[in-house]
């Protein structure tokens, strides 16, 4: 029996369900032109798609992606997270979205991932991939995949709702392959005895099922040394990456390879592989090679191909990592299940103190790891000593491991049996261990050893890179909280309110800020402005900039346009590479008046009982840009119950919306917003951006309302 039948019928007793989910699935296959697929459930409770059935490639070639996380750069992830199809015609496309996925696979095949959704709930989602020379997507077929997806989620919902719902599984359910045809073998056996090339027949996950006499007698060994074998596995001199990698090739792309090899000790034989939706068949026939020098590939390390797009894998998802948190969630949620461990812990190595403190754990119970955080450096305990010797610990076995820690101070998780320690090296010196656990015995390869180890090497620079960019964006976000104002001031005649979004990407920092500075007895002015950049420059620049306004404003004549003036010659003065944009008024609210000058920000908006609408006012140059720009003022009046605001252009700005369009909807909206207090309209306001996941822009918000 094969492993994928093995499988399927192992996962498919313990898990109901999967079965009428792999049958859609096969089903969408045919339908558009595919030739293999698989299909993601959403952990439950857990922002993680496990992949929970598969069909037409073996499990090893797509272990990388058993579990990925919904925000990761993947087309099954973000068909799932955007809830919409995602079309790849060609491996070149899938490089230039996805360049993390084309590193797994660097193959020329077509890539279709579609979401699972029950109303805007996401269930999860599929993808089928197929030729890459195959012509566009068809409405048809577009109708096919989403049929598929509704039958699918139709599956789901009406076990969830018989109270069994369909849960992911360790191990994806494998579908059987269609049956082989069934040609009368004396016919086929004359038509093979007529050939002189060697034939050789592959199963889904690489094993020979069959080769012919002319094949064994080529390959020089016995069909009993061959069959049941991966090629690579039984002929010690294929054993070598490039020429697995032909046949990862043609199983992914579904296109003939071919690879020529030095069958010891001087015959040159030419492999040429034709993938079906059975597994592969193999074309062996004898070829002259004329190499000049030294023969290729013949002196290279036994390495697996697999081996290595596997590494590359986790290291590329290792750099997307930019804060200590990161690197622990990508750590656990991604190579923890793809090296087959169930549970991880991260220390560092505190020079100083020479002890090992603990930075994150998942999976390990709590009062376990707590023992080992603090441990002394010297400690003889496995940890300890892989920080800093350098040496990693591999035990098969509970035993094991305390039959080589025999101390009773050394405290173990019982209910963990293979363990792996870690040293975390970074250029050259040890900065921690990582630390994993296997449910059960689990033997270390030579080759599983050294994937290890290279990822230990990974971890550590990745968090080295990530415990700098902590340090970072806490100084900046302290220059940014010292900067901005901690309350709104009381003026006379005005309430006010004030909200500021961080965006989510980059350091969370920027250069947007807020200020109202009182004036006297009824009057104040209040400025807004943004300084371009999202970086620990933006917020000092930011600081600087609100420093002056403030001085300016205070002065005798501090009117709107003679502070932007000076406050523009002092920027440029600086000789900063960054600009900003300003807008400040001056308020008096004995005579309702305002005057008002900007520099390059968006214009204010009014709403109260008579409507929304948007103050047109001169627009004067950026702010460090032209030392001799001037920017003029204009005066508008401020009736009872109108209520301003004053923003940046986070609150209004969305790919696809026109500016002028997002400006008059905010005005209609804040004018429906007059009769709510203050600051529930501001929060009204900025709800909507509040909600967005992943924001590339702050927002800074300030509301001035005239009181009756």
């Amino acid at each position: 029996m094969s492993d994928a039948t093995a499988g399927s019928e192992s996962t498919a007793e313990h898990a109901p369900g999967l079965g009428d989910l792999g049958e859609e699935l096969r089903r969408v296959i045919r339908a558009v032109g595919a030739h293999a697929g698989a299909v993601y459930l959403l952990e439950p409770g857990d922002d993680t798609l496990v992949m929970s059935v598969l069909a037409g490639v073996a499990r090893d070639l797509v272990r990388s992606w058993f579990r990925v996380a919904l925000t990761a750069g993947l087309p099954v992830a973000e068909a799932a997270r955007e809830r919409h199809l995602v079309w790849l015609p060609s491996g070149e496309e899938l490089a230039h979205r996805f360049p993390r996925a084309a590193i797994t696979v660097p193959y020329d095949f077509a890539t279709i991932a579609h979401p699972l959704m029950l109303n805007r709930e996401v269930l999860g989602g599929f993808f089928v991939i197929g030729r890459s020379d195959r012509p566009g997507l068809s409405s048809e077929e577009r109708e096919e995949l989403a049929g598929a997806a509704r039958a699918m989620v139709d599956t789901l919902e009406h076990a969830r709702a018989m109270g069994r719902p369909i849960r992911p599984t360790p191990a994806p359910y494998m579908l059987r392959p269609p049956p082989p045809a069934s040609d009368p073998r004396e016919v086929l056996s004359e038509l093979v005895d007529r050939l002189p090339e060697g034939l050789c027949s592959l199963d889904v996950n690489g094993r020979v099922t069959m080769v012919t006499d002319a094949a064994t007698e080529l390959l020089g060994q016995p069909r009993e040394r061959i069959v049941g074998h991966r090629p690579w596995t039984a002929l010690p001199w294929l054993d070598n990456p490039v020429y697995e990698d032909r046949y990862r090739a043609a199983v992914l792309s579904h296109r003939p390879t071919e690879f020529v090899a030095l069958c010891p000790p001087d015959q040159w034989l030419s492999f040429r592989l034709h993938p079906g939706e059975t597994g592969v068949s193999v074309l062996i026939s004898e070829t002259e090679v004329d190499w000049e020098g030294e023969e290729p590939h013949t002196r290279q390390a036994p390495t697996r191909a697999g081996v290595l797009y596997h590494i590359l894998h986790l290291a590329s998802a290792l750099t997307e990592a930019a804060s200590v948190n990161d690197v622990i969630d990508l750590v656990a949620g991604e190579i923890v299940p793809a090296v087959g461990a169930s549970a991880l812990a991260l220390f560092t190595h505190d020079a100083e103190r020479r002890q090992l403190r603990l930075i994150g754990q998942r999976g390990f119970d709590p009062a376990f790891v707590a023992s080992i955080d603090g441990e002394s450096a010297d400690a003889k305990a496995p940890a300890a000593r892989a920080s800093m010797t350098g040496v990693p610990g591999f035990f098969r076995s509970l035993k094991e491991l305390q039959t080589v820690y025999p101390s009773p101070e050394v405290y173990v998780q019982k209910d963990m049996e293979g363990w792996a320690f870690l040293p975390l090296v970074a250029s050259g010196r040890p900065v921690g261990a990582c630390m994993l656990g296997f449910t059960r015995p689990h033997n270390f390869t030579v080759q599983e050893r050294a994937v290890l180890n290279s990822l230990g090497g990974l971890i550590a620079q990745a968090l080295e890179r990530a415990r700098l960019y902590d340090l970072k964006l806490n100084l900046a976000r302290g220059l940014q909280a010292g900067m901005l104002p901690r309350w709104l001031p009381r003026i006379q005649g005005i309430s006010s309110a004030a909200r500021y979004l961080p965006g989510t990407e980059g350091m969370d920092i920027g250069g947007d800020f807020y200020d109202l500075i009182p004036l006297g007895p009824g009057r104040g002015a209040a400025v807004i402005g943004d300084v371009q950049g999202h970086n620990v420059s933006a917020a000092a620049l930011m600081g600087q900039l609100r420093t002056a306004v403030l001085a300016y404003a205070t002065a005798r004549d501090g009117r709107p346009g003679e502070v932007l003036t000076q406050t523009n010659r002092l920027l440029c003065m600086m000789e900063s590479e960054l600009f900003a944009s300003c807008l400040l008024l001056r308020l008096d609210t004995v005579s309702r008046l305002v005057r008002m000058a900007r520099a390059g920000h968006p214009e204010p908006l009014m709403g109260g009982l008579d409507g929304g609408h948007i103050l047109s006012a001169p627009e004067g140059m950026l702010l460090g840009i032209d030392p001799e720009a001037e920017y003029p003022e204009t005066e508008f009046e401020l009736l009872p119950g109108a209520t301003l605001a004053m923003y940046t252009d986070g609150l209004i700005e969305a790919p696809g919306i026109d500016l002028d369009e997002a400006k008059a909807g905010m005005a209609d909206r804040l004018a429906a917003l007059h009769h709510l207090p203050v600051e529930r309209a501001a929060d009204e306001l900025t709800s909507k951006v509040s909600e967005v996941p992943h924001r590339r822009d702050d927002t800074a918000l300030l509301l001035l309302r005239a009181e009756d």
